[in-house]
């Protein structure tokens, strides 16, 4: 997959002991040493670990820093369209996606469908994931004959299972956003109104409800415990990482390690915790699990992380959505905490609010003689490159299909990286 096939390897068994591993982003950086899969360590719990190992290997941080160097250097050959790849089967999810949100009142129905009409589904970026991860993710099933009917209709279903992952993904995301615009009096989504811009907040929030509702039958149709309980955490997720974003102190807002665990309720846990359901369906061992959920937490990381940057170097059109909006809503994010480090005056307009334009203005003006930008699209790659690096952990598997959509994977996470909208 990559040149470096042997650094790689080299990077394995230090990657799966310790798997969120910074290098050093500036001597007086404040960014956490992120460890464990699943929590931060947070100010808010000094007696907890919500991020786990204590030991960082900085040999592991050199080591994959250069596999995230290396894979920007695939050859064109190599390179492939991961949407391209799942096209057909996005049209299918989108089909079916439209006849699970039909609902028995006409306005509700209209509500419930808004961003899955036609036009207006946006990237879908999480099905496209997912369904690339269960194909990489793919086990040889054993046949008595090359054709072999019993086979094929077993791994026909489990595919099935696995887009319904995705369509479950896809609906949750949904119904965040439609709540999210809501408590952001948004007025744009997508490049059109916003639910609660055209129909009001009282149906938007009853919409994002019904797609919950949903979401939780087309799981529950699963059977599976496991994949049920890690997609209803990513609910109580998003409602925790909302909740932070609302309610912060002076020293959270301005704390990073608060804002990256904040990012990962808010953006990643959906993705990551998907593509983990993804390997748990396919019958892949927990090593394995565990590796396509550092997949999507990076990528889900990194992705937020550019949107954060995109947010002040953006325009409003490219973005579908108001540029600055964040921070003319009062958000803290990783450009102006990395700001913030190299003028610590900026704190103090930061505590002031942005209720008043000259303060929004000042902080640009302090942004734009930092390295605010420039430190969190490192901070992206760096992610970017765990990312990789996670897929270039499977187990080997020669099959081409196999082998296409773990490049497509990786291809994805410099896509991220690279986005201008």
């Amino acid at each position: 997959m990559f040149s470096a096939r042997g650094l790689t390897r080299l990077s394995k068994s230090g990657y799966a002991r310790c798997r969120w591993v910074y290098s050093s982003l500036g001597s007086n950086s404040s960014v956490p040493l992120l460890e464990h899969p699943t929590h931060f360590r947070s100010r808010l719990q000094p007696s907890h670990e919500v991020l786990g190992c204590r030991v960082i290997y900085s040999w592991v941080s050199s080591a994959l820093s250069s596999v995230g160097q290396q894979a920007q250097y695939q050859s064109r050959e190599e390179q492939i369209d991961p949407f391209s790849l799942v096209a057909d089967e996005l049209s299918l999810l989108a089909n079916r996606l439209r006849s699970m949100v039909v609902a028995e009142v006409p306005k509700l129905a209209s509500a419930a469908e808004y961003f899955f009409k036609m036009g207006v589904e946006g990237k879908r970026f999480r099905p496209t994931v997912l369904l690339l991860m269960a194909t990489a993710l793919n086990l040889p099933m054993p046949r008595q004959q090359p054709h072999d009917a019993a086979v094929d209709t077993l791994a026909m279903e489990l595919r099935v299972r696995q887009q319904c992952i995705a369509e479950i993904t896809e609906m949750i995301h949904v119904a965040s956003l439609l709540h999210d615009d809501v408590l952001d009096d948004a007025d744009t989504r997508r490049g059109i109104g916003s639910l609660n811009y055209v129909m009001g907040n009282k149906l938007a929030v009853l919409a994002g409800d019904f797609l919950l509702s949903r979401a939780c039958v087309a799981l529950a149709s699963l059977k599976n415990t496991e994949v049920v309980s890690l997609l209803a955490k990513v609910v109580e997720h998003l409602v925790t990482g909302e909740t932070m974003q609302m309610t912060t102190s002076s020293d959270q807002r301005c704390s990073m390690d608060y804002y990256m665990q904040k990012t990962y309720y808010k953006t990643a846990s959906l993705i990551s915790n998907s593509c983990k359901s993804i390997a748990l369906l396919a019958g892949q061992t927990s090593e394995v699990s565990v590796l396509a959920y550092d997949y999507g937490k990076n990528l889900g990381l990194a992705f937020q992380l550019i949107d954060d940057v995109l947010d002040f170097t953006g325009t409003s059109t490219s973005l579908g959505k108001g540029s600055l909006s964040d921070i003319r809503h009062g958000i803290v994010t990783a450009p102006i905490l990395f700001a913030m480090e190299e003028f610590p005056e900026l704190r103090d307009v930061v505590d002031e609010g942005f209720d008043n334009s000259a303060n929004v203005d000042l902080a640009l003006e302090y942004l734009g003689r930092s390295k605010g930008i420039e430190r969190t699209r490192e901070l992206a790659a760096k992610h970017a490159s765990l990312a990789s690096a996670a897929i270039d952990s499977f187990p080997e598997n020669d099959d081409e299909d196999v082998q296409r959509s773990r490049r497509a994977l990786v291809e994805l996470t410099h896509r991220v990286i690279n986005r201008t909208k």
